[in-house]
């Protein structure tokens, strides 16, 4: 049985719980808490689990006594000694009330013919990634916030080529997706670190990669996905749960590498930003982890963040955020997406990728190249799913330099690879949402999204608006009635 029919057979179990009042997100949850056991059983990591609370002590046990035996384990996993479990069994708890659909979930999961082809780490990996993009896929779950598709972080990854040594942060970690991907990438480029000194193999499975995530169930996911992986050792601390647009944030170190998709939206889940160390307050909270990223970069360290359009193009604060980078940082590469590869559809992004110089340098940005891979693309979803070779041109492009230092060619206003001078991005007002391909497809009506798309969108952007209006008049002392 290979990785994509153990995935199928895994998403099929959630049947068995529909009938329980199991959501789709709820399931991926529940599921991550019995496959732990399952994998530390076949990983041979094992005994990291208490005895009495392993795979087997539960596939011994059926009917009530299980079911109980089930809740018991949730509660002694989360007071583990082990930091991984600990972390990723806090809080943990069970949403089913059938102890019969408990008993065939576990019956189900343990019949699974695990290593049929291959018996490698990775492809349990694999496995526990692609369940996440079916969770991330089915619009009922909401998961697609959490999500990046992984064709475009392997690409993202390539460009940046992380380096040992160096300190690969995500301050919206997510699932983990690009923690992962870094951490795969030195695995291969440097054998799998058999050359290493224990301290150096310490430093790459303890220290070298960092993220923090705001939501508790997402954070349990990404853990399971670093275990599984290979990652973290017998830390925790891979993955911190916090609010990095709190002074919480403060807590992750600088780094050498800065590889992000922080989540989309002005909605105020979670609350209103609150870190008090940026000279840019806003309640945008794209704008406020694009503060946090530069300023968290060490001198020469590099980031690629994925960002909607309006970062790219909003005034106000928004200029002076991006004044402040391209002062700070060479700005030097602009990926515009297609749209339709993130599951909230509709929405337009990007991808910056720049370099730090200083907290003190001015002018660090004279010119910045820009790579359109949205106008005249296809319509991406399921039909015709992204794929790496759709990165194929933008990659050869980019050159093989991680801060974009390589030889470049225009290619002029026919072609999608174009350079533009700090001085004209300054007289547009500083506005980095450039574009110049006519794009065939959008005067296709036929094209345009849903009506309900279109108009959540602007209620999106309008809602932002008003609370960049509320944070003003705050600060001028007028009172707002609600």
């Amino acid at each position: 049985m290979n990785t994509n029919e153990i995935v199928q057979k895994l998403w099929n179990l959630c049947n068995i719980l529909k009938d329980d009042g199991i959501t789709y997100h709820q399931y991926v949850g529940e599921l991550t808490q019995l496959l732990f056991l399952k994998m530390a059983r076949e990983t041979g990591s094992e005994a990291r689990i208490p005895e009495g609370l392993r795979w087997d002590d539960l596939l011994r046990k059926d009917g009530i006594e299980q079911f109980r035996h089930y809740k018991h384990c949730l509660l002694e996993l989360g007071e583990c000694k082990d930091t991984l479990i600990a972390a990723i069994y806090n809080n943990a708890v069970t949403n089913i009330r059938e102890p019969r659909h408990l008993a065939q979930l576990i019956a189900d999961i343990d019949q699974l013919d695990w290593f049929a082809e291959q018996h490698e780490r990775d492809d349990l990996g694999d496995m526990y990634e692609g369940l996440l993009e079916k969770n991330a896929a089915e619009t009922k779950s909401g998961a697609g916030q959490y999500f990046t598709p992984r064709v475009l972080i392997d690409s993202v990854v390539s460009l940046m080529q992380p380096k040992l040594g160096e300190v690969i942060q995500d301050p919206a970690a997510g699932t983990g997706g690009f923690l992962i991907a870094a951490g795969r990438y030195l695995r291969k480029r440097y054998a799998n670190f058999e050359t290493l000194s224990d301290t150096q193999y310490a430093f790459q499975q303890q220290k070298a990669l960092l993220g923090m995530e705001l939501v508790p169930e997402t954070r349990r996911l990404a853990l399971m996905n670093c275990f599984l992986h290979g990652l973290g050792g017998n830390e925790a601390e891979i993955v911190k749960l916090g609010n990095t647009l709190s002074n919480e944030g403060r807590a992750l170190n600088l780094a050498n590498l800065v590889l992000s998709n922080p989540p989309f939206g002005s909605k105020k889940g979670g609350g209103l930003p609150t870190r008090d160390d940026f000279a840019f307050p806003t309640s945008n909270k794209q704008l406020v982890f694009l503060q946090h990223i530069y300023r968290s970069l060490l001198p020469g360290g590099r980031a690629a963040v994925v960002l909607p359009d309006n970062v790219l193009f909003e005034g106000g604060v928004g200029a002076d955020i991006r004044r402040d980078l391209m002062d700070k940082c060479h700005l030097h590469t602009i990926l515009r997406l297609p749209t339709g590869i993130f599951y909230a559809q509709g929405v337009k992004t990007n991808v910056l990728f720049f370099t730090k110089v200083s907290n003190e340098a001015k002018a660090s940005t004279q010119q910045v190249w820009v790579y359109d891979l949205r106008a005249n693309m296809p319509s991406f979803g399921k039909r015709t799913p992204l794929t790496r070779a759709h990165f194929a041109e933008f990659e050869q492009a980019y050159g093989n330099e991680p801060n974009g230092t390589a030889s470049r060619t225009d290619q002029g206003e026919t072609g999608r690879w174009r350079s533009f001078s700090r001085d004209w991005i300054k007289e547009r007002g500083d506005s980095l949402d450039i574009s110049w391909l006519k794009d065939e497809n959008a005067e296709n009506a036929a094209d345009l999204p849903e009506p309900t798309e279109l108009a959540a969108e602007i209620v999106e952007e309008l809602n932002g608006a008003l609370a960049e209006l509320q944070d003003l008049l705050a600060e001028l002392g007028v009172e707002v009635e609600e």
